[in-house]
């Protein structure tokens, strides 16, 4: 997009209230007028810095007068905005368009968000889980005689697991020592 197609999208975001105040307009006219080349005149910028006018008003003709003169007068204007108003610049609608990313392309910082996103919680759980199915192999092998310990380590495990898996490991464990 160009500069002044940038600055017709912006210029009602710019022109709205409170966005610009008279010290920063009066800071982007000046150093409009003190840039190499000329972007403003001194004629120029002294009816864009004139009182009498509303803030608005003058705005609105300085972006209006910035657009006519085409895309370097625009681009500058920009420029002198970044400057002076660096967070309104990072806010602007056209600067959000911009920054949009492509569909296609992977976000990382949002990748890696959605990968650990379930907190300390979920990993605990998943690791009680896992060791206890790694306790409930080893104390279920057949190569291991450890099947009285496992009965006094599963009689506990009503607090652990529910009744019915409790039930379920200790008929295993009968059958195993069998």
């Amino acid at each position: 997009q160009s500069y002044s197609h940038r600055l017709q999208h912006d210029m009602y975001f710019l022109t709205s209230t409170s966005r610009l105040n008279e010290q920063v307009v009066d800071k982007i006219v000046l150093q409009l007028n003190r840039v190499y080349p000329q972007i403003l005149t001194n004629e120029e910028a002294e009816k864009f810095r004139n009182p009498k006018a509303s803030l608005h008003t003058r705005l609105s003709d300085l972006l209006k007068h910035l657009q006519k003169k085409g895309d370097r007068h625009c681009q500058e204007f920009y420029r002198a905005l970044q400057i002076n108003a660096e967070q309104l610049f990072n806010d602007l609608p056209s600067r959000k368009i911009l920054k949009t990313p492509d569909p296609t392309e992977i976000d990382t910082d949002k990748e890696q968000y959605m990968l650990n996103d379930r907190g300390p919680v979920f990993f605990l759980a998943c690791f009680s889980m896992a060791a206890g199915l790694a306790l409930f192999w080893y104390c279920c092998n057949s190569e291991t005689q450890v099947t009285g310990r496992a009965r006094r380590i599963l009689g506990f495990s009503p607090i652990i697991i529910g009744r019915h898996v409790r039930n379920i490991c200790m008929l295993y464990l009968e059958d195993m020592s069998r």
